[in-house]
């Protein structure tokens, strides 16, 4: 929106074509004929959700579950957001499978309070993972990131030296490209658990939920850049 203002306030002379091809775009982005493909690009090679039958637990397995924002129902209660309740779910079938097979098992939630809500993410995950059958001794919390690169440095904080057995790291498709880069720059090699992926839908007219999927996959490609910048020159 900005660039397209700064075009209209500069080139005077072509403002019809800018207005034009401005609203062009918004309309490829809410229909689905630009978002679509943004979306396929952000979830390039997890295209599928996970099978918990596909993870390799061992005598100790670490899940980490990412946060992904939380909202008000209509009852005025803070939960989980949708693609942030897969997660949850997720994380609760894994820890069942886990530890029928036998292991040690603990989860950890990693989700501070970017939205400043009432409650921090992690803190509002945790009484739906003990409703689905995760003890509260095996749940440890980080309630304090307010970013997937915060989340990766401050787990690696809670596990410190010792990182012995198995690690999966649960978050939806188009967030674990840039989630696995986060936690191998702390040493951190993990499994990936999709526990979700973005459908988009192409139409004649713009719809939410197109916009949303071209913001969430345009928010994760951009991330995904700025953390490689960023480790380039040293800032991370």
């Amino acid at each position: 929106m900005l660039l397209f203002f700064a075009l209209f306030a500069v080139w005077r002379h072509h403002r019809l074509l800018v207005a034009a091809v401005c609203a062009l775009v918004f309309w490829a982005l809410g229909a689905g004929w630009l978002g679509k493909p943004l979306l396929h690009l952000a979830q390039t090679g997890f295209e599928s959700p996970s099978a918990p039958q596909n993870v390799r637990f061992a005598s100790r397995t670490t899940f980490v579950l990412l946060g992904g924002g939380t909202t008000y129902d209509d009852n005025n209660q803070l939960v989980p957001r949708r693609d942030a309740f897969t997660r949850v779910v997720a994380a609760a079938d894994l820890y069942r499978e886990c530890r029928r097979a036998g292991g040690v098992c603990r989860v950890i939630v990693s989700g501070g309070n970017p939205e400043h809500h009432e409650q921090a993410e992690a803190d509002n995950y945790a009484p739906f993972l003990f409703a689905r059958g995760v003890d509260a001794s095996d749940v440890l919390l980080e309630n304090e990131s307010v970013n997937t690169y915060e989340n990766a440095r401050n787990v690696a904080r809670l596990l410190g030296p010792e990182r012995d057995g198995s690690f999966v790291l649960i978050t939806s498709a188009y967030h674990m490209r840039r989630s696995l880069a986060a936690f191998s720059a702390f040493g951190m090699k993990a499994q990936p658990f999709v526990s979700n992926v973005r459908l988009p839908h192409v139409s004649l007219f713009p719809r939410r939920r197109g916009f949303v999927d071209s913001e969430t996959a345009l928010h994760e490609m951009v991330g995904l850049a700025r953390f490689y910048v960023y480790r380039l020159v040293g800032l991370y």
